[in-house]
């Protein structure tokens, strides 16, 4: 069953290559979805796929790229947009 989560990242996770490791990382977990940096300094995400692969993925943002520090993953679980892809968006 395909779920959607929408998660907010905050820590200095801006200017580190953290979008780049978020799209690599929802390429790997088979994900659709998209994410942004938000004018308040954190990164916004949205992801599509199922239950497990959602969770490994989210695990993953805890991790991020070398020179992120990640203070916290908040998560919801939304209403799906059937992207094609995963992308930047600014």
């Amino acid at each position: 069953m395909i779920r959607a989560r929408r998660m907010q990242v905050t820590g200095r996770v801006q200017g580190v290559g953290y979008r780049a490791f978020v799209v690599e990382a929802a390429r790997v977990e088979g994900l659709t979805g998209w994410v942004r940096n938000a004018p308040d300094g954190h990164v916004d995400v949205h992801a599509e796929g199922d239950a497990e692969a959602l969770s490994r993925f989210e695990w993953r943002l805890w991790q991020g790229p070398p020179g992120a520090r990640v203070d916290d993953v908040s998560t919801e679980d939304v209403l799906a947009e059937s992207p094609d892809g995963f992308r930047i968006r600014s």
